[in-house]
């Protein structure tokens, strides 16, 4: 034992024999507090031994004080004696926590028993004691000492999608068990971190990848453009299809889509409509993904012209224009104020073989009620229920708050008629 620790341990059992001599005796809590200070220099034997004497004076131990206990257990190897003690906590009346369940796992990852963890963890997710970000850290750990970095990765998916914060220390366990791994983890590992927002970890993992000689694909530069644009960082992501260009990968649909998306999303109209023109000179055609995507930002942007520019350039090349597009510009045209054309529109597409639903109806309906055109908005909603469409929330507000407006006998007519 260092000469340290050999000091701390003899002042914590002075202080334990001062403590068991007071009149009245402290109470558990205080025990408590001396029981983890022992624990935290490892001293586990000790804590054991300690714990039978304050039972042996009428000191009834509480949850903390068995979870020091189970803790002590597992570092000296003892996982099975902790179980017995979780079964002292039931028996108690007591409910075991995250902390009480968490040192149980990390005791059988300890003893390399990862499939009874992972039991346990599933255990703890069907009762009212759920893991936290330390179990599965826990079990993400033991898992890429084992070489077992799939594993790891489809946990750590796991974590973010039930959108626990993934820290650095956890995602740098698992770049440092990649090593062997091969561009499929990476990929996989990328992909979660930047779907979860997280994409200075995500740019470290394809830093790290690359140094150690694995070539990223058009796959692992995707999802870290994608990253890059939700969270509006469009010059990194640029910078990324300047390097796929020069490094000879292939610049694909996705990646065009997502950096037009980016574009909009920070007002960079020009840009993306410049990007959709270059297309070809990768060998590649836009679609009508590419379209509703560049759609949908120039209507954000109040782009309305251009936006029916592109439209009218999807119909000469004859594109099928599927309901995503004709609801994208049906709510463009509704929000400059246009409803004439937005029904003129909504009449097209049947004769189109494109079908209007209830998005496309609600959306007309709401522009024409925000523009105080009742008696269409009316002739809309009929229209909507006579083909087993169902108003939406935000239309169903509108309505209320006409229904209640003594001036509009239009709405009210119409509610009285169906009450």
């Amino acid at each position: 034992m260092p000469i340290w620790k050999h000091k701390e341990s003899r002042f914590c059992l002075g202080l334990f024999q001062r403590m068991v001599r007071m009149h009245p005796l402290p109470s558990i809590v205080d025990f408590n507090q001396l029981l983890s200070a022992i624990a935290s220099i490892k001293q586990c034997s000790i804590v054991y031994t300690l714990i039978k004497e304050i039972e042996s004076r009428g000191i009834a131990p509480d949850v903390c004080t068995l979870n020091v206990l189970i803790n002590c257990l597992c570092r000296l190897n003892r996982v099975d004696i902790g179980f017995s003690v979780l079964g002292r906590i039931l028996k108690l009346g007591y409910l075991p926590n995250q902390i009480t369940l968490t040192t149980l796992v990390n005791g059988l990852c300890l003893q390399g028993k990862i499939v009874e963890a992972g039991k346990l963890v599933n255990k703890m997710e069907n009762k009212a004691c759920k893991p936290d970000a330390v179990t599965y850290g826990t079990i993400i750990n033991a898992l890429c000492k084992r070489g077992e970095t799939s594993a790891a990765v489809r946990l750590l998916r796991k974590m973010e999608e039930a959108n626990f914060e993934l820290d650095v220390v956890l995602c740098s366990t698992v770049i440092d068990s990649l090593c062997k791994d091969n561009l499929f983890t990476y990929n996989s590992l990328i992909q979660g971190l930047c779907n979860s927002g997280r994409w200075k970890e995500a740019k470290e993992i394809f830093d790290a990848m690359i140094h150690k000689g694995i070539e990223p694909g058009v796959f692992t530069y995707n999802s870290l453009i994608d990253g890059y644009c939700k969270s509006k960082r469009i010059d990194e992501a640029m910078s990324l299809y300047q390097e796929m260009s020069k490094n000879g990968i292939i610049l694909d649909i996705v990646t065009h889509n997502v950096l037009i998306g980016g574009l909009c999303r920070v007002e960079r109209l020009q840009a993306a409509l410049e990007l959709l023109y270059k297309m070809p000179e990768f060998g590649q055609q836009p679609d009508v993904q590419t379209y509703a995507i560049l759609l949908d930002g120039l209507c954000k942007n109040q782009r309305l012209t251009q936006a029916l520019a592109v439209f009218q350039e999807m119909e000469d090349k004859r594109l099928d224009l599927d309901i995503v597009i004709y609801n994208i510009l049906i709510d463009g045209l509704c929000k400059e104020g246009l409803t004439n054309e937005a029904c003129e529109l909504l009449e097209q597409m049947d004769s189109n073989s494109c079908s209007p639903n209830d998005v496309t109806y609600n959306t007309i309906i709401k522009g024409l009620l925000q523009h105080n055109e009742t008696s269409k908005a009316m002739k809309y909603l009929q229209l909507m229920v006579d083909k087993g469409f169902s108003v939406d929330a935000a239309t169903a507000t509108i309505f209320f708050d006409l229904s209640t407006d003594q001036s509009n006998k239009t709405v009210q007519e119409y509610f009285r008629k169906f009450a």
